[in-house]
């Protein structure tokens, strides 16, 4: 069996001192106790997006009013950075109008979650795409005249 301290010391991102995967407070608590977990029976938008180079995705629901995000839920198959950062995204687009939410970067959810490890950092890409494909899937069903 391989030593597990040898394999971290080779496999360290030096910009990362203390670890690559090492997460602080805020990533721990979403991922201990997500936020908006859950599906919408009858979504006005809804994704299924994933990252084949980690095997993460997860299927995120809009409910939306007027011109704003009225509820967000979402199912992750994935990490904790995953499912942590899907969770904080649900936070910072709850109660948003659509251009505010459209305009959400992954640097935003990184940034709302204090850091994330370097290697970990695609992670918090994977529900903003979630989010502007639900959002796409909404103007369409809007156009076609199915909500």
């Amino acid at each position: 069996m391989r030593d597990w301290k040898e394999h971290y010391q080779r496999h360290k991102d030096p910009g990362e001192p203390s670890g690559y995967l090492v997460y602080n407070e805020t990533i721990l608590d979403h991922f201990k106790n997500p936020r908006n977990i859950g599906e919408i029976e009858k979504p006005d938008g809804m994704a299924l997006v994933g990252d084949p180079r980690c095997g993460d995705h997860i299927r995120l629901y809009l409910t939306i009013e007027g011109d704003k995000i009225v509820d967000i839920r979402y199912k992750v198959f994935g990490c904790a950075a995953a499912i942590a950062t899907t969770s904080i995204l649900t936070e910072l687009v709850i109660n948003k109008n659509l251009d505010d939410a459209l305009a959400i970067t992954d640097d935003d959810v990184i940034e709302a979650a204090g850091g994330i490890p370097a290697r970990k950092a695609h992670c918090s890409l994977l529900g903003v795409v979630g989010l502007h494909t639900a959002l796409a899937e909404y103007f369409l069903k809007k156009e076609k005249g199915k909500l």
